[in-house]
């Protein structure tokens, strides 16, 4: 570097350099609050308005004193990244002022169950420009009332959250702008919401893998939930994005079988569909394995290598602009290929079968959806897709068990967004029966198909976050030749 008055400075690419960042607050560590308010102020496209949000109260049990499990808003979280109870929340978007309203101070619960969160911590704790206790709330929007509800709106996200004021004055509210808002701005992640779900994924993959370390210990779809638990909350991980899915045998074709009760001996395969949730952050996560160091039955490797197919080959599509339904597309055409292969599928070509919808028995759900603060996360209000081609996509689709992006009115991929890819393949007795009913019957082998019962399901699932260059696979859970090497050394473990 040359400059006047300076002596010249050589710094050669070897030379030890000691870096450091001291850092005077713990603002780079805050959830970005203030970040997602504007975001979602601007999605609304208002230049003023009070978003005024309610966070999840305390609510007891029916005929019981005994609190329910507390599990935050998440439209309230987005906008604070508070997961504490019986907190407000509100945005004055013309003077950019986010304001978190904490519980009033309460001797008997702060003796009972600790202290409260005070004004002064959660300035320290949270991205807000200011804390009031409760007992301000009525007043401070009765105030913007008198000085702005004149030219500008009350936003809030369902009538039964309308705030109280002290005067009779009828106030300006809009209850149905917010909700799709907030949904536009959710769908596409941020660093700070990547990070969490990285993480979450971190912890949900320590906890397949020890089940698979163990599996052959198992003797009940019990034990395995059991030690996914354990292991997800000894790893900072408390709550789970969703309800624990352990099937074994049949009863990995029941898609949301939660039971989760019944004995391992004699069965195939277990399909788990577990993950845990990371501040509020959800992952998804499906892994199906055999209950044995190797695959109990070529109909078993058969059905396990077919849906790795189609998720691999889904997966490796995945980039900002793909139409999420045509990878659906993709998906049924690969299943049928090998199940005509496998002579469960006959009769017709390809895309005959497809457009019949005979693969829908096999593959009754959609492809993926959004993951971020829910499981099945939110998006951007709804966009009609390809009017006229509904039919082409719509024999793949059940409606019911189909998410955003999996749906008729998903827009295209984009960047930041987290999507799952979960192809599956199903013998259930039910969807079976139920086929040999309809149109499409003439495309199945029943016989054949009856003989992949006692299979159950596959099915395997990742989550991608759509980058700017293509994709990054979130989901580090054991898979394939990994997740049977580590079900062998299991075995001496």
């Amino acid at each position: 570097m040359r400059g006047q008055g300076r002596s010249d400075i050589v710094i050669s690419a070897v030379d030890a350099l000691d870096i450091r960042i001291t850092l005077t607050s713990n603002d780079c560590d805050k959830y970005p609050a203030k970040q997602h308010a504007r975001r979602v102020a601007a999605k609304l496209g208002v230049s003023a308005g009070l978003i005024y949000l309610v966070g999840q109260p305390t609510i007891n049990w029916g005929d019981s004193d005994q609190p329910r499990p507390f599990r935050q808003r998440r439209y309230f979280y987005y906008l604070s990244g508070v997961d504490e109870a019986d907190c407000y929340l509100t945005y004055d978007v013309k003077n950019d002022l986010l304001t978190l309203y904490v519980p009033d101070f309460d001797l008997h619960r702060a003796i009972w169950m600790g202290p409260t969160l005070t004004v002064k911590e959660a300035q320290e704790r949270y991205d807000v420009d200011q804390v009031r206790y409760y007992a301000s709330l009525k007043g401070d929007i009765q105030r913007w009332v008198d000085n702005y509800n004149k030219t500008s709106l009350l936003y809030i996200l369902h009538d039964t959250q309308k705030p109280q004021v002290l005067s009779t004055t009828e106030l300006r509210l809009d209850d149905e702008s917010l909700l799709p808002a907030m949904d536009a701005a959710r769908g596409i992640k941020d660093e700070h919401e990547i990070r969490m779900i990285r993480e979450a994924n971190r912890v949900s993959a320590l906890a397949h893998r020890k089940v698979l370390e163990n599996i052959l210990r198992m003797s009940t779809e019990a034990e395995i939930e059991g030690l996914f638990l354990d292991t997800c909350i000894s790893h900072g991980a408390k709550n789970q994005a969703y309800e624990t899915i352990a099937g074994s045998g049949e009863n990995a074709a029941v898609l949301h079988y939660v039971k989760n009760n019944e004995l391992l001996r004699g069965r195939q395969l277990v399909c788990l569909d577990a993950g845990a949730e990371w501040n509020c952050y959800a992952s998804d996560v499906t892994r199906t394995f055999p209950l044995a160091a190797d695959w109990p039955t070529a109909r078993a490797r058969d059905i396990y290598q077919l849906v790795e197919e189609m998720q691999e080959e889904c997966i490796k599509r995945i980039q900002k602009g793909v139409r999420f339904l045509d990878l659906q597309v993709l998906a049924h055409v690969i299943a049928i290929e090998g199940l005509m292969r496998l002579g469960i599928l006959k009769g017709g070509s390809v895309e005959e079968i497809r457009e019949s919808g005979a693969s829908t028995v096999f593959f009754p759900h959609g492809l993926g959806h959004h993951v971020g603060l829910e499981v099945h996360d939110v998006s951007a209000k709804r966009l009609t897709a390809l009017e006229g081609d509904k039919e082409y996509y719509s024999s793949t689709l059940v409606p019911s068990m189909s998410h955003c992006p999996c749906t008729l009115s998903a827009p295209l991929l984009e960047e930041g967004m987290v999507v799952t890819v979960e192809p599956g393949i199903y013998f259930s007795r039910l969807a079976l029966a139920n086929a040999r009913k309809l149109p499409f019957a003439k495309y199945i082998n029943f016989d054949e198909a009856e003989k992949y019962i006692p299979t159950g399901g596959v099915r395997i699932e990742d989550d991608i976050l759509v980058t700017s260059s293509g994709y990054e696979n979130l989901t580090t859970a054991p898979k394939g030749e990994e997740m049977l090497e580590i079900i062998r050394r299991g075995i001496d473990n």
